[in-house]
C-alpha cells in the first residue's frame, strides 16, 4: 500500500508527524505538505505564481503553496506513481459541519478524490495537540481495516474523520454521522494599524446550530470518533424540478 500524506498546518506540525509515524510501518508513505500554515484555504490552487518543492530535514517534502497544491503537484508531477490512498491531517482543531467547506485539511483530501483516489481527512476536536497520538492510532487502525477489507480497489471515496482529544482507551467507537451546522461566525475583529489604518481580522467560527443526534457534533461530544462520508456534487437535486418551473415562468 502506498500512501501520500498532506495537511494544512504545515510540514512541521505535530499532527502530520504523528500521522506519518503511525502509518510508516504499515505502508510506503511519503509526505508532501505546505511550508506554512494554510488553514481555511479549502480547495484553493495557486495559478498565478510558481510553486517550489523542497526537501525537509525529516525526510518530508514541503511546498510553497496550499494543501490542494501539494496533492495536485504530487499526483501530477512529483511522485511519479499513483498512491493507493491519500491521508490529510491530523488537523489542529475540528473540521465538522460547515468547517468542511473552508477546511484546507479536507481540501487536500478532496483534491485526491477529484483524481479518483480514496482519501481521508483526520482532525482533532480541540486545538493544542493534546492526545494527538490517540488520533494517530485511530488513523492507523482505520487504514489497516480499510486495506484488509480491500476498500482501496473500488471506486474512490472521501471520508472526514474527527477525533476527540482523549486517551485512546477512553475513545468511544466510530460513528457514521452527517455534518451538523454552525451558527454564523463571530463578529470580525477590528484594530488600528501603526499607520492609523483599520485592520480587519476574521473571527472564530460560530457555535453549533445543528448538533442533534446523528451529527458529527453530537457524536464527538459524547466521546465518539465521528466519520462522515463526503461528496462533491453541490446540486440541489431535491429542488431541480421546482427551479425548472420557476425559470419557465421567468422566461415567459
Amino acid at each position: 500500500m502506498k500512501i501520500l500524506i498532506s495537511n494544512d498546518d504545515g510540514f512541521q506540525a505535530p499532527g502530520i508527524v504523528a500521522l506519518h509515524d503511525a502509518l510508516k510501518d504499515i505502508a510506503d508513505v511519503e509526505v508532501i505538505a505546505p511550508e506554512h500554515n494554510n488553514s481555511a484555504k479549502s480547495n484553493a490552487l495557486t495559478l498565478a505564481a510558481p510553486l517550489y518543492v523542497h526537501d525537509a530535514h525529516n525526510g518530508f517534502r514541503y511546498v510553497t503553496g496550499t494543501p490542494a497544491d501539494c496533492v495536485h503537484i504530487a499526483l501530477k508531477g512529483v511522485l511519479g506513481y499513483r498512491p493507493d490512498l491519500v491521508v490529510s491531517g491530523i488537523n489542529n482543531g475540528a473540521n465538522m459541519g460547515d468547517d468542511t467547506i473552508y477546511s484546507g485539511t479536507v481540501g487536500a483530501a478532496m483534491e485526491a478524490y477529484l483524481f479518483g483516489i480514496p482519501a481521508i481527512a483526520f482532525s482533532q476536536i480541540e486545538k493544542g495537540w493534546a492526545h494527538v497520538e490517540s488520533a494517530a492510532r485511530v488513523a492507523r487502525r482505520l487504514v489497516e481495516r480499510i486495506e484488509r477489507e480491500r476498500m482501496l480497489d473500488g471506486p474512490a471515496w472521501l471520508l472526514n474523520v474527527n477525533v476527540p482529544n482523549l486517551p485512546f482507551d477512553e475513545l468511544k467507537p466510530i460513528k457514521v454521522c452527517r455534518l451538523g451546522r454552525r451558527h454564523a461566525a463571530e463578529k470580525v475583529i477590528t484594530q488600528e494599524s501603526p499607520r492609523g489604518d483599520v485592520m480587519y481580522w476574521i473571527a472564530g467560527a460560530g457555535s453549533a446550530k445543528d448538533s442533534g443526534e446523528g451529527t458529527d457534533f453530537h457524536a464527538t461530544a459524547a466521546g465518539h470518533v465521528a466519520l462522515t462520508p463526503l461528496q462533491i456534487d453541490l446540486t440541489d437535486h431535491a429542488n431541480l424540478g421546482q427551479w425548472g418551473e420557476t425559470v419557465t415562468r421567468l422566461l415567459r
